[in-house]
């Protein structure tokens, strides 16, 4: 992975056998990113995307294998407390053009990874709700 930053956009690449998400998290940190807007294109071999059932407040996961180009990477950086948390969406599609997507829980680049964070000036906590049983935003009251 190589990636450059130029003012509040970072480009990055994400090579072949890497995983999405590590490579993420690792930009994040090292630039001390809080709050950014994540989006990507690419092609990956392995992956895994999950689908919330709210009635159940759990999320169940699908795993895929083959060829697939991402259609569609797109999510959140933010803190729960106060450390790093991702919250990213994927939608890749097969040679035949079915497409399979969810919450993002892994994905194995098999090519390339062309990765957009825009860094967005503040902080937005995550907290856990009850109701939902989901981690979301929590805004300061100002």
């Amino acid at each position: 992975m190589e990636y450059k930053k130029f003012d509040n956009i970072i480009i990055a690449r994400i090579d072949k056998g890497e995983e999405i998400l590590e490579q993420l998290k690792a930009i994040a940190i090292n630039e001390n990113i809080k709050l950014a807007s994540i989006n990507a294109i690419g092609a990956v071999n392995d992956f895994t995307v999950g689908v919330y059932k709210t009635d159940e407040k759990k999320y169940f996961s699908n795993s895929f294998k083959g060829y697939y180009e991402i259609t569609s990477l797109t999510g959140t950086i933010s803190t729960m407390n106060g450390e790093y948390c991702a919250h990213l969406h994927m939608s890749a599609g097969n040679e035949k053009g079915a497409v399979f997507g969810g919450h993002l829980n892994r994905a194995v680049v098999s090519a390339i990874c062309e990765l957009v964070i825009t860094i967005i000036n503040g902080k937005v906590e995550r907290v856990y709700d009850g109701e939902t049983g989901l981690n979301v935003f929590e805004f300061e009251q100002s």
